[in-house]
């Protein structure tokens, strides 16, 4: 019985190419569409990095400048380097007046940071932790009190302040600024984040009591969630313009913000008073500036809380 063997015929050169792989097409797609994406996420931060940078380089670019070099020159041009010269003016005017407004915006937004913030990181942590009649109900208006604008509040903050007899004090600006609702919305959040209930109880077993326990354990977890929320309240507090201006009568008593509008209304008849104006205006964001290269590595992983779980 023989056996007969059947051979494929041999294909020719260039006769029924290779099929190409399904996926060759997919991942061209998918890095055309990463690309694109790439570019448009780039493209919004370049925007928003711009719509941030390009104010403060025309004050640093003013500020070199006098009276006649800021509307005889370019506005991104230096000008005949009279920023020593502004400084000095700065300094001069009114007695020195300027730097104690300074002064005045760091005890208000100092205080509004570390003893407002610290109220704040309390709040939060009651909410989150503990139980109590009411807690939602409470919870629920401090969110209403987030959605209120500041300037809502500024006639009735001063109707109360005159009730008590607070008005053109210092008090009437520091009191307000000892608590925020947002603030204390983040430390809720900071507190379910960082602070496991676990860790509580166990300070519980071993005899800690409840301010022991947040003092000792939940205040140092929440450390980076407190320096992010004072960071928050101190801008806040320190950008304030429509509380002191309705609250504070004394000049001497006036946060850096409204001491330089007032400024700014005597550049219209005075035109001396613009390179003040533009020079105290730079001078006024060092502090912020500072503040935030200084605390930089906690407020960086204070805002990814809550981001993993």
């Amino acid at each position: 019985m023989s056996t007969t063997t059947i051979s494929r015929p041999r294909q020719r050169n260039g006769a029924n190419p290779p099929a190409p792989r399904r996926g060759s097409s997919t991942k061209r797609t998918t890095a055309g569409g990463g690309l694109a994406s790439k570019l448009t996420v780039n493209g919004l931060l370049i925007i928003g990095c711009a719509y941030m940078v390009v104010p403060v380089l025309w004050l640093v670019f003013a500020s070199t400048k006098n009276a006649a070099d800021l509307y005889g020159t370019s506005a991104y041009a230096f000008g005949s380097f009279s920023l020593f010269d502004n400084i000095a003016a700065v300094a001069q005017q009114d007695n020195g007046l300027f730097f104690r407004w300074l002064a005045n915006s760091v005890l208000y937004a100092g205080v509004g940071a570390v003893f407002g913030g610290l109220i704040s990181v309390m709040a939060g942590y009651a909410f989150d932790k503990f139980q109590f009649r009411g807690k939602d109900t409470l919870f629920g208006f401090v969110l209403v009190g987030v959605l209120i604008p500041n300037t809502a509040t500024v006639l009735p903050m001063y109707m109360l302040a005159s009730v008590f007899g607070i008005t053109n004090t210092i008090w009437a600006i520091l009191i307000p600024v000892l608590c925020n609702p947002f603030s204390v919305y983040l430390a809720r959040v900071y507190s379910a984040s960082y602070v496991p209930g676990e860790t509580l109880e166990a300070a519980r077993v071993d005899g800690a009591g409840p301010i022991r326990s947040f003092f000792s354990l939940g205040l140092p977890m929440m450390m980076p969630g407190y320096i992010t929320i004072a960071l928050f309240q101190f801008v806040g507090v320190w950008n304030n313009f429509m509380l002191p201006l309705v609250m504070l009568q004394d000049q001497r008593l006036l946060p850096v913000s409204v001491g330089i509008s007032i400024w700014q209304g005597y550049s219209v008849p005075q035109p001396e008073f613009t390179p003040m104006v533009i020079t105290g205006s730079l001078l006024s964001i060092l502090p912020l500036l500072v503040a935030f290269i200084l605390l930089q590595r906690f407020w960086k992983s204070g805002l990814t809380a809550g981001s993993v779980k």
